[in-house]
């Protein structure tokens, strides 16, 4: 989940065991969730504190204890509140090799038939408890940990069904799905371009829109400007830079579009609280 590219096209897990654990606090070089998809699906869970989650158009708050399930494809990104908050990133083809009775729930949910609840609360207790039992298990890794991880899945899905946690013959517009192609695109041209100077008309042909209708779309579907966003993208790999290079801070700054040191400290700062340096001993 917490890639470089934006698009996560890479295995996840072994091919017989295909989930993949990622354990997130403040100190993560990807604390903050960036807009990204897959074609696996995923569920969080929040531990502590709070994380504005979008998915596609729509956002929403989860608290500690919340549940978040996000569906194959999904644009989503995560905006954290002193969080501290865990992910399983798996591929749902793996329910559909065996057990046929099983197999055919797994295909309404692979073909769209149904979409998932997003946000499970104490209001779905029994959910809270199942997926509490699977990130134990990941987390703790005990003997026999990988039969306890397919069991809570399969339970968690069977009370998706019994419980009906989920929507039916749900229609996006033509407009809604061409404003989620065109973010997953500008966004991608960022991903690639981050460490070279980017103008604003460039995003905005990116997209074949002009620079005033660009700025107006992204905050829309953003919540940011597209400078917040691009400086995020930066400051987040520099991050990782710092975390697993001994490359000088002034090589990272540049290396991650920034012609200018001390407003490359002064963004970090802004974003992380702190300055490069402190975040590199750190």
């Amino acid at each position: 989940m917490h890639d470089l590219e934006r698009n996560e096209d890479r295995p996840r897990g072994t091919y017989e065991f295909p989930f993949e654990f990622h354990h997130i606090d403040a100190s993560h070089p990807r604390y903050v969730m960036s807009y990204h998809w897959h074609v696996e699906y995923e569920i969080i869970r929040i531990l502590q504190g709070s994380l504005t989650v979008t998915l596609d158009e729509k956002s929403f708050t989860a608290a500690a204890g919340d549940v978040i399930f996000v569906h194959s494809g999904i644009l989503h990104s995560g905006i954290p509140k002193d969080c501290l908050y865990q992910c399983i990133v798996f591929d749902i083809n793996v329910f559909l090799k065996f057990h046929s009775v099983c197999a055919e729930y797994i295909q309404k949910i692979t073909h769209q038939e149904i979409m998932v609840y997003h946000h499970f609360t104490k209001k779905q207790q029994e959910i809270l408890d199942s997926v509490n039992a699977l990130f134990t298990s990941m987390w703790e890794k005990k003997d026999g940990y990988e039969l306890s991880v397919f069991g809570q899945f399969y339970h968690f899905f069977g009370l998706v069904f019994s419980n009906h946690y989920y929507l039916e013959s749900l229609q996006k517009t033509r407009r809604d799905y061409k404003r989620i192609l065109q973010l997953k695109k500008v966004v991608e041209f960022i991903e690639k371009n981050y460490a070279s100077p980017i103008t604003l008309q460039e995003l905005s042909a990116s997209v074949g829109m002009s620079p005033k209708y660009f700025c107006r779309f992204f905050s829309e579907m953003t919540h940011q400007t597209p400078v917040d966003y691009l400086n995020r993208q930066r400051i987040e790999h520099a991050c990782c830079q710092l975390a697993a290079t001994d490359d000088s801070i002034t090589e990272i700054a540049f290396q991650c579009g920034f012609n200018d040191l001390s407003y490359f400290i002064r963004t970090f700062r802004k974003y992380k609280g702190i300055t490069p340096g402190k975040y590199k001993k750190h």
